[in-house]
């Protein structure tokens, strides 16, 4: 199977499957000299842990990292970074009922298509369970961007109708701490009381719902991302995209700024009360031409509610009839609460494997870097 590794230089790869003995991943380009514990991973392996609350799949995982390579005395060799978490709570057997039929919205139907083959405990590889390996290398990118000042926070800015009305930009540090505390990542009280009404109306009729993780990176330096394929946004909306559920991908107005006019949408320059130059607006969310333009980026992503519901659909069996199917077991109702932390990895790892490769893109920095200059 090809497509597991994501990067250039800060390059990671993820492998395991939902129901096999562990999962994990591969981190090349860490930088020596890193402090690196279980410590600075394992808070964001507990946001997407399962069975926290009502609200998530009651498979029962402390997913407990492990680092097995690349660490000596508590400090980064320079070498890869492997990281691997146990699977000690597989219920196999919650899945035999399905073995013979493709359930809809999954991809039971095009893995088999694919390769004539498919593991149907929990997906294989196709499993939400498969973005834990991303989740640890993007603490690992997440610590790294932090010591250069650059601050990345994901949180759930709407489930299914419910959404909130205090624009990303407006959020500060309490707002992340609210998020942080709640059960649906949301930093918004009252919104969250309206979407936990919501949801339970949801598992109460044994349906499930979507919802938008919002993301932002403050403190990015101008001049991230290449002019034509390797955009900013265009490796954003690979890495982002490459998570399982989600549907789509917004920087800045997103797809409002179809009904935008030039001057509506143009962010237009101004001077500051103390004398600097600052942008009027951030409907770019960050982003000019595919380069990152130094302001706060702005990201929305958008998640297809979880296909594993209780209500009865029809679906196709593998001897090609079509009959009724009730799927069991223990499943999300609602994916953006654990795969907001998924969301903010992903975004890490793209920024620092961009300012990885950015050192090389001017003469001055490479003189600079050498002591020539």
């Amino acid at each position: 199977m090809a497509g597991s590794s994501f990067g250039t230089i800060f390059k990671v790869t993820t492998w395991g499957e939902s129901h096999g003995s562990a999962i994990g991943a591969v981190v090349d380009g860490v930088p020596a000299g890193l402090d690196l514990d279980r410590s600075d991973i394992q808070p964001f392996l507990d946001r997407r842990r399962p069975g926290r609350n009502r609200f998530a799949t009651q498979r029962q995982e402390a997913d407990q990292v492990e680092i097995l390579s690349g660490t000596f005395e508590g400090r980064t060799t320079g070498t890869p970074v492997s990281l691997l978490v146990r699977n000690t709570d597989q219920r196999s057997h919650d899945y035999s009922q399905i073995a013979s039929c493709y359930r809809p919205g999954h991809a039971d139907y095009t893995f088999d298509r694919k390769y004539g083959f498919r593991d149907y405990r929990g997906g294989g590889r196709s499993s939400g369970r498969e973005t834990i390996g991303r989740t640890a290398a993007g603490a690992i990118a997440s610590k790294i961007l932090s010591s250069m000042g650059v601050e990345i926070h994901a949180f759930v800015s709407s489930v299914g109708p419910v959404a909130m009305t205090k624009a990303a930009r407006e959020l500060g540090p309490e707002d992340f701490r609210l998020a942080s505390l709640s059960a649906l990542a949301m930093p918004d009280p009252e919104a969250e009381k309206q979407a936990a009404a919501f949801l339970d109306e949801c598992i109460r009729s044994g349906d499930s719902a979507g919802g938008t993780v919002t993301c932002i990176a403050a403190n990015l330096p101008a001049g991230l991302g290449e002019p034509v394929f390797d955009k900013l946004d265009a490796l954003l909306g690979h890495a982002l995209f490459s998570i399982g559920a989600v549907k789509a991908v917004e920087i800045g107005s997103g797809v409002s700024a179809a009904s935008m006019t030039g001057s509506e949408h143009n962010d237009t320059w101004r001077m500051s009360e103390d004398g600097k130059a600052e942008r009027a607006g951030n409907c770019a969310g960050g982003v000019l031409g595919g380069i990152s333009d130094g302001s706060l980026l702005q990201i929305r992503v958008s998640f297809k509610p979880t296909p594993s519901i209780s209500k009865p659909q029809q679906t196709l069996f593998s001897d090609g009839h079509i009959g009724e199917i009730r799927i069991a077991g223990r499943h999300d109702p609602f994916i953006p609460a654990r795969a907001a932390v998924v969301v903010e990895s992903m975004t890490a790892i793209t920024l620092l494997d961009l300012m990885m490769q950015n050192m090389t893109s001017r003469m001055d920095s490479l003189l600079r870097f050498y002591g020539q200059s």
